[in-house]
């Protein structure tokens, strides 16, 4: 059994703390919240810690401030980080920042795995891209991927790819939730009920998803096949296609993809 720390207990170091609790490794929680880091440990049964005493203590922490955040962080636990050296892999889920600048805050020496996560993660559905650091070894990313193991999907992808990537996994929960909500909202409309059409929403979304990810067919290929001559399902297309909703899709990765990077500087 390992310990393993969490520092920031909001929405996605929450669905991370959450599917390592599922694992036999002891789980430690910090953040500048108190009572939210209390809450957070009591319903998942991890115990709360000071930031300078998980780091003593723990074999691997992730790190889960926000990027405006992290210097300061850098300053509070990098003698602690020193003082461990190969005791302890760093895992960073601070949305675009490069594994360059992680090793100049936390010495080069450090051992750090850069990840970007989604929030399906608390329901082990997530899809958790990641990229180790020089000094890790195959130990080190051996831990990563089996604490990880139950908040879903481990991806990973060279760091020249991750803040694309991350736009499209990181931030895509939220527009399907929007493209849930309309889809949702549309069948109240027509008569039925929130809860009726929310769950017939969701339910569609993840069916469509699994015939993508089963290779039955390309995206295009398997819209067609719902759209008969003259039907129901190609009039709603047109109506889309009027709206412009793929372009509106792709310009709203390639936004989130733009600030991911300023949020990295």
């Amino acid at each position: 059994m390992k310990k393993i720390g969490c520092i920031g207990c909001g929405n996605m170091g929450g669905a991370l703390a959450s599917a390592i609790a599922k694992t036999e490794n002891a789980l430690y929680l910090a953040d500048a919240d108190a009572a939210k880091a209390s809450a957070l440990a009591e319903r998942l049964g991890a115990t709360c810690l000071s930031v300078e005493d998980l780091v003593f203590q723990c074999d691997m922490v992730l790190i889960g401030v926000k990027p405006q955040g992290l210097k300061a962080l850098a300053e509070e636990i990098a003698s602690a980080v020193l003082e461990r050296k190969d005791a302890i892999t760093l895992v960073s889920m601070c949305a675009g920042v490069s594994l360059e600048r992680l090793s100049a805050l936390f010495g080069a020496q450090a051992k750090i795995i850069r990840i970007m996560p989604n929030t399906p993660a608390a329901v082990g559905e997530g899809m958790i891209l990641y990229v180790p650091g020089a000094q890790c070894k195959e130990a080190d990313v051996s831990l990563f991927l089996s604490a990880l193991a139950p908040a879903g999907k481990l991806s990973q992808i060279s760091e020249d790819k991750i803040d694309a990537a991350s736009a499209v996994s990181g931030c895509g929960p939220a527009f399907v939730y929007m493209f849930a909500q309309g889809m949702a909202e549309g069948g109240v409309l027509c008569g039925l009920s929130y809860a009726d059409a929310l769950a017939f929403a969701a339910k569609t979304i993840v069916g469509a998803g699994e015939m993508i990810l089963e290779g039955i067919g390309h995206p295009e290929s398997l819209k067609d096949a719902v759209c008969s001559p003259a039907g129901s399902t190609i009039e709603g297309v047109r109506v889309l296609e009027n709206a412009a909703m793929r372009g509106a899709l792709i310009e709203a990765i390639s936004a989130a993809y733009e600030r991911t990077k300023e949020l990295g500087k």
